[in-house]
Protein backbone atom coordinates (compact mmCIF):
# COMPACT_ATOMS: atom_id res chain seq x y z
CA UNK A 1 0.00 0.00 0.00
CA UNK A 2 1.24 3.47 -0.84
CA UNK A 3 1.50 5.91 2.00
CA UNK A 4 -0.28 9.23 1.77
CA UNK A 5 2.22 12.06 1.98
CA UNK A 6 0.84 15.23 3.49
CA UNK A 7 1.61 18.58 1.83
CA UNK A 8 4.26 20.78 3.42
CA UNK A 9 3.26 23.60 5.82
CA UNK A 10 4.63 26.60 3.86
CA UNK A 11 3.78 25.98 0.18
CA UNK A 12 1.06 23.36 0.78
CA UNK A 13 2.69 21.16 -1.86
CA UNK A 14 3.09 17.36 -1.75
CA UNK A 15 6.13 17.48 -4.08
CA UNK A 16 8.00 19.60 -1.52
CA UNK A 17 7.23 17.04 1.20
CA UNK A 18 8.57 14.21 -0.96
CA UNK A 19 11.74 16.18 -1.66
CA UNK A 20 12.21 16.92 2.04
CA UNK A 21 11.73 13.21 2.82
CA UNK A 22 14.56 12.36 0.41
CA UNK A 23 16.71 15.09 1.97
CA UNK A 24 16.13 13.85 5.51
CA UNK A 25 18.75 11.99 7.55
CA UNK A 26 17.92 10.00 10.72
CA UNK A 27 14.29 11.16 10.83
CA UNK A 28 15.27 14.82 11.26
CA UNK A 29 12.45 16.22 9.18
CA UNK A 30 12.44 19.68 10.75
CA UNK A 31 16.12 20.09 9.94
CA UNK A 32 15.56 19.10 6.32
CA UNK A 33 12.60 21.49 6.04
CA UNK A 34 14.87 24.28 7.36
CA UNK A 35 17.57 23.38 4.82
CA UNK A 36 15.06 23.32 1.95
CA UNK A 37 13.40 26.62 2.82
CA UNK A 38 16.79 28.28 3.40
CA UNK A 39 17.92 27.01 -0.02
CA UNK A 40 14.81 28.50 -1.64
CA UNK A 41 15.53 31.81 0.11
CA UNK A 42 19.05 31.80 -1.35
CA UNK A 43 17.64 31.00 -4.80
CA UNK A 44 15.11 33.84 -4.46
CA UNK A 45 17.81 36.34 -3.47
CA UNK A 46 20.25 35.30 -6.20
CA UNK A 47 17.73 35.07 -9.02
CA UNK A 48 15.69 38.22 -8.52
CA UNK A 49 15.73 39.01 -12.25
CA UNK A 50 13.65 35.86 -12.94
CA UNK A 51 9.92 36.49 -13.05
CA UNK A 52 9.24 33.10 -11.44
CA UNK A 53 9.03 32.44 -7.72
CA UNK A 54 11.68 30.33 -5.97
CA UNK A 55 9.27 27.38 -5.82
CA UNK A 56 8.64 27.58 -9.59
CA UNK A 57 12.40 27.75 -10.22
CA UNK A 58 12.83 24.61 -8.09
CA UNK A 59 10.05 22.81 -9.99
CA UNK A 60 11.59 23.78 -13.35
CA UNK A 61 14.99 22.58 -12.09
CA UNK A 62 13.44 19.24 -11.12
CA UNK A 63 11.85 18.94 -14.56
CA UNK A 64 15.23 19.65 -16.16
CA UNK A 65 16.91 16.77 -14.29
CA UNK A 66 14.05 14.29 -14.73
CA UNK A 67 15.10 11.39 -16.98
CA UNK A 68 12.68 10.03 -19.59
CA UNK A 69 14.38 6.64 -19.99
CA UNK A 70 16.59 4.52 -17.81
CA UNK A 71 19.01 1.68 -18.51
CA UNK A 72 18.18 -1.64 -16.89
CA UNK A 73 20.08 -4.92 -17.13
CA UNK A 74 18.56 -7.68 -19.29
CA UNK A 75 16.37 -5.10 -20.92
CA UNK A 76 17.59 -3.96 -24.30
CA UNK A 77 17.69 -0.24 -24.98
CA UNK A 78 16.17 2.28 -22.64
CA UNK A 79 13.21 1.31 -20.52
CA UNK A 80 10.44 3.83 -19.99
CA UNK A 81 10.09 4.85 -16.36
CA UNK A 82 6.93 5.23 -14.32
CA UNK A 83 6.11 8.86 -13.47
CA UNK A 84 6.57 8.41 -9.70
CA UNK A 85 9.97 6.78 -10.27
CA UNK A 86 11.00 9.65 -12.59
CA UNK A 87 10.16 12.12 -9.85
CA UNK A 88 12.04 10.11 -7.25
CA UNK A 89 15.16 9.71 -9.42
CA UNK A 90 15.27 13.44 -10.21
CA UNK A 91 14.94 14.40 -6.53
CA UNK A 92 17.61 11.92 -5.45
CA UNK A 93 20.03 13.08 -8.17
CA UNK A 94 19.54 16.74 -7.22
CA UNK A 95 20.25 15.94 -3.55
CA UNK A 96 23.20 13.60 -4.25
CA UNK A 97 24.97 16.17 -6.41
CA UNK A 98 24.17 18.98 -3.96
CA UNK A 99 25.84 16.93 -1.19
CA UNK A 100 28.92 16.36 -3.36
CA UNK A 101 29.42 20.08 -4.00
CA UNK A 102 32.01 22.02 -2.11
CA UNK A 103 30.36 24.77 -0.16
CA UNK A 104 29.44 26.18 3.17
CA UNK A 105 26.09 24.84 4.38
CA UNK A 106 23.84 22.22 2.81
CA UNK A 107 21.31 24.98 2.07
CA UNK A 108 23.90 26.87 0.00
CA UNK A 109 24.95 23.71 -1.84
CA UNK A 110 21.34 22.77 -2.56
CA UNK A 111 20.56 26.30 -3.76
CA UNK A 112 23.57 26.22 -6.08
CA UNK A 113 22.53 22.83 -7.50
CA UNK A 114 18.92 24.04 -8.00
CA UNK A 115 20.15 27.12 -9.89
CA UNK A 116 22.49 24.99 -12.02
CA UNK A 117 19.68 22.54 -12.83
CA UNK A 118 17.39 25.46 -13.70
CA UNK A 119 20.04 26.70 -16.15
CA UNK A 120 20.49 23.16 -17.53
CA UNK A 121 23.97 22.54 -16.15
CA UNK A 122 25.52 20.98 -13.05
CA UNK A 123 25.96 17.40 -11.89
CA UNK A 124 22.32 16.30 -11.74
CA UNK A 125 21.60 17.58 -15.25
CA UNK A 126 24.75 15.86 -16.54
CA UNK A 127 23.62 12.58 -14.92
CA UNK A 128 20.31 12.79 -16.83
CA UNK A 129 22.12 13.47 -20.11
CA UNK A 130 24.43 10.49 -19.49
CA UNK A 131 21.44 8.26 -18.73
CA UNK A 132 19.78 9.23 -22.00
CA UNK A 133 23.02 8.77 -23.92
CA UNK A 134 23.51 5.27 -22.48
CA UNK A 135 19.94 4.27 -23.33
CA UNK A 136 20.49 5.58 -26.87
CA UNK A 137 23.75 3.63 -27.21
CA UNK A 138 22.16 0.44 -25.91
CA UNK A 139 19.39 0.76 -28.45
CA UNK A 140 21.99 -0.02 -31.13
CA UNK A 141 22.31 -3.55 -29.70
CA UNK A 142 18.54 -4.17 -29.73
CA UNK A 143 18.76 -6.75 -32.53
CA UNK A 144 20.92 -9.12 -30.44
CA UNK A 145 19.11 -11.76 -28.40
CA UNK A 146 21.02 -13.26 -25.52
Amino acid sequence: KKRVILPDPVFNDVKVSKFVNHLMYDGKKNTSYEIFYAALEVVKNKMQNEEKSALEIWKKALDNVTPQVEVKSRRVGGAEIRPDRKESISMKNLIIFARKRGGKSMADKLAAEIMDAFNEQGGAFKRKEDMHRMAEANRAFAHFRF
